[in-house]
């Protein structure tokens, strides 16, 4: 796989799908994007509860990530409604898109005359924007335009041993083809600096990386005490996990033995290629949310527990530890990884999860996009609300 069929951007970028947006830039807007959405099939909502009542590292770090987000290759356009009086700037968020010579709108609650006014305008926008998608084609696009996400969720005793590696395996198939991954989610890296930083391209990133690490642990200590060891849900302990290091050798595993070439922060698009390293946090939605904002167009989601989420405009691959769960949420899973058990080579898994890459490429949905798991944007959240 040299090439795929993408949607070709303004910017350079390209899409596997091609969709139309509408963002809220803060959550009181959330009603006139669901009215807008109701009444135009195909528009995706991106609703969130943020934009406003934060300060500090938050309200940069909410921004930057909505206005990434907004040049997601997979959206052919965005429609962003704000209200008038938010924290967070819809007028920056439409700057910074239509910069990137990304197609965007704006309308304002306040400035429209009210909510209804606001939705009317917002239907006939959004028609507009779905016009603009419907003249994009898909045209062979070079390989290295290509980002994968790296996700795990609901982990147990047997995702280290069968979904991660076998992720792991197509991760170093998809780098050494020119693709990049980006490996995310920090706290499930506790433990496991210096295996990480043995794979930095250089000391600085060594560096970094060894840093970002520290620095997650010394907050997790200072939320948790004493119970910072473990850091599991219940749900990985009743896997049969014991603690974060145990999970977190299971969750490098995904990003296979390729060597790290850059540290990111959460949200930021990478400069590099290859395989980078996303600062984030370990939770799910606001995980995805950091790698869609990066710029992945598919994201490789393993489980253990059996976790359905998806992402509203990025194809989630599911991939199973175990038969099991596999048998019992089939119509959840994309990929069952847990006949490694069975006698099954970690090789075949790649392959397969590469075949999957393959025709999601060209338009094959995935079972969370059929299943409409779209769930919500959840901004990565650092400081209390004032």
């Amino acid at each position: 796989m040299q090439t795929f069929m993408g949607y070709e951007r303004a910017d350079g970028t390209a899409g596997i799908r091609n969709l139309v947006a509408i963002l809220p830039s803060v959550s009181c807007a959330n009603p006139v994007v669901e009215a807008i959405a109701r009444e135009v099939p195909g528009v995706v909502p991106l609703l969130h509860g943020h934009g406003c009542g934060r300060g500090g590292c938050d309200l940069p770090g909410h921004s930057g990530t909505l206005q990434n987000i907004c040049k997601n290759p997979n959206l052919s356009a965005v429609l962003v409604v704000g209200l008038g009086c938010e924290s967070l700037s819809a007028a920056r968020i439409e700057t910074v898109t239509a910069v990137a010579n990304r197609r965007v709108e704006r309308i304002m609650i306040q400035e429209a005359g009210g909510s209804g006014k606001a939705t009317a305008r917002g239907i006939e926008i959004a028609k507009e924007l779905l016009a603009f998608a419907a003249t994009q084609e898909r045209t062979p696009q070079p390989i290295d335009k290509l980002i994968i996400g790296l996700e795990c969720g609901g982990s147990d005793a047997f995702s280290g041993i069968t979904a991660n590696p076998g992720v792991g395996v197509a991760s170093d198939r998809l780098v050494k083809m020119g693709a990049s991954v980006i490996l995310t989610e920090t706290t499930e890296m506790i433990g496991t600096s210096h295996i990480l930083a043995k794979r930095a391209v250089d000391e600085k990133v060594a560096a970094q990386l060894v840093a970002m690490i520290t620095n997650q642990e010394k907050k997790t200590q200072q939320v948790l005490g004493p119970m910072a060891k473990r850091i599991i849900s219940p749900g990985n302990q009743d896997g049969g996990m014991s603690c974060i290091q145990e999970k977190a050798l299971g969750c490098i595993c995904k990003a296979g033995s390729s060597p790290i070439n850059q540290v990111t922060a959460y949200g930021e698009i990478p400069s590099q290629k290859g395989l980078i390293v996303m600062d984030g946090p370990g939770y799910d939605t606001e995980s995805m949310t950091g790698l869609a904002a990066a710029g992945a167009q598919i994201i490789i989601f393993t489980t253990g527990r059996g976790n359905p989420i998806g992402f509203p405009f990025v194809p989630v691959i599911k991939v199973v530890s175990t038969s099991k769960v596999y048998n019992h949420m089939k119509d959840d899973m994309d990929i069952n990884a847990g006949t490694v058990l069975e006698g099954r080579g970690i090789e075949s898994v790649g392959d397969e999860i590469i075949t999957l890459i393959e025709k999601v490429l060209t338009g094959e949905q995935t079972k969370a996009e059929l299943n409409r798991q779209n769930g919500i944007l959840c901004l990565y959240t650092q400081t209390t609300a004032f």
